[in-house]
């Protein structure tokens, strides 16, 4: 069960919405868990409370979302951690400038495998699907045997091409000797599709949120063989995305919606109003799952295949917490190191600046200031050093934080996100690295 939100994380209602230069807001959501913020801001009514008037809409997949909150068909919406980014430097469908101000959560995901892949697996490398986290190894044997045999690859899926996902899955694939580029398939598919392809033998595996990897494992179509806070200990997975055009027009109405996303994240975070938010996002209109579903990762336990008993996993969705809502330049620069990793950049491009142009923590201080929430006094800190819990110091108050470990005990230095990129053995990178180094060494 989730840790109740600490004492120095408690709300100041700001009442009013005097001055706002839209009142009237449309937000575009998919339905995962993680749309709790959004949900629940509705219904309890934290949006009202600061002056907006929000209509949530359920949108198909992420490439809608992205192309609706682009042509203004949405205000903004819950965006995958890697898509403002993706957009702002062009490499997405088309350009267009966008930004984040508010992480909305910290992990969530799980990576599923078919129960025929999984007992192949365990056949090949018993000890690696036995250890824990269970380690790519025992898959790369199952690969490695179907390619002496002939067999085309395994496909796997995975919910954008931008996605905290998609870098999780290569992560944890790389991090057992398996290439994602190589070795394995991967293709695209929508979060609510993916139980469906995985019966229908369409895909061998997938990497998800929730509630569509607990859905597998109830129908016993799938088995979870790990999840991502094992691959990166409280990952950054959704943020509020809005195109700069956008934030630029509405600076008083962005506050405000950041100012009633902090409340409601600091509401879902606490244990005792984890039952009712999942409830309510269970609903037709929202997740559309059985709630015992929704609420198996949510009430702080993940099961990961039929017939077993749940695992503790108190971190596995965290909403506030941790400093969780802050939006973490150095998340960003990792992101764009995963970018290049696997080739989806292949220009030079000052790496700091871009993650300054999206990720805008100067805007998020400006909304936790009026709710008297302690904020990070740093844009950027290292990640992969702490395996416990530990405490924010340079912070307006000290803010308690939880582990950032990586799976293979790497450490990520915004001081130097080249050399953690060249670090990777494993990789599909495009890019000149010398003439990335000169880029970023002249900022």
């Amino acid at each position: 069960m989730s840790t109740p939100v600490p004492p120095s994380s408690a709300c100041i209602h700001v009442e009013g919405g005097e001055g706002l230069e839209k009142r009237s807001l449309t937000l575009g959501f998919i339905p995962l868990t993680d749309c709790a913020l959004l949900v629940m801001a509705k219904e309890k009514g934290f949006f009202a409370r600061h002056g907006l008037d929000v209509t949530l809409s359920r949108e198909v997949s992420w490439a809608n979302v992205r192309d609706k909150v682009a042509t203004g068909a949405l205000d903004a919406a819950q965006m995958l951690a890697g898509m403002p980014i993706a957009s702002t430097l062009g490499i997405d469908a088309f350009k267009v400038p966008m930004l984040t101000a508010f992480s909305m959560d910290l992990n969530g995901n799980a990576i599923t495998v078919s129960r025929e892949l999984y007992a192949r697996m365990e056949a090949a490398d018993p000890q690696a699907t036995q250890t824990a986290p269970v380690s790519a190894r025992a898959l790369k044997a199952v690969i490695d045997s179907d390619r002496a045999q002939g067999r085309p690859p395994l496909t796997f899926a995975h919910v954008f091409p931008y996605s905290p996902h998609n870098y999780e899955l290569r992560y944890w694939l790389a991090a057992g000797g398996v290439h994602p580029d190589r070795d394995v398939r991967l293709i695209v598919v929508p979060p609510p599709q993916m139980v469906d392809q995985l019966q229908a033998g369409n895909i061998d595996g997938y990497c998800v949120g929730e509630p569509w990897n607990e859905r597998a494992v109830c129908a016993d179509t799938g088995r979870v063989v790990v999840t991502n806070y094992e691959i990166w200990n409280n990952v950054p997975e959704k943020v509020l995305g809005v195109t700069h055009e956008w934030a630029q027009r509405h600076p008083n109405t962005h506050r405000a919606l950041l100012r009633a996303l902090l409340e409601t994240a600091a509401w879902v975070d606490r244990a005792e109003n984890r039952d009712e938010t999942v409830r309510a996002i269970a609903r037709e209109e929202y997740v559309d799952a059985p709630v015992d579903v929704v609420s198996m990762s949510m009430s702080g336990g993940l099961v990961y295949a039929r017939g077993e008993e749940a695992r503790q996993l108190a971190d596995f969705n965290v909403f506030h917490r941790y400093a969780a809502n802050f939006p973490w330049r150095s998340h960003a620069e990792w992101f764009i190191t995963q970018m290049y990793r696997w080739g989806q950049i292949e220009a030079p491009v000052d790496i700091r600046q871009a993650a300054d142009t999206v990720y805008r923590p100067d805007i998020y201080r400006l909304a936790a200031a009026d709710l008297g929430l302690p904020v990070p006094l740093e844009d950027r800190k290292e990640e992969g050093g702490h395996t416990g819990a530990w405490e924010l110091a340079t912070a307006t108050a000290p803010i308690p934080m939880g582990p950032d470990r990586f799976l293979d005990g790497r450490r990520f230095s915004p001081t130097d996100p080249l050399g953690y990129l060249a670090g990777f053995d494993v990789h599909s990178r495009r890019v000149d690295m010398a003439a990335l180094a000169t880029m970023n060494a002249a900022a």
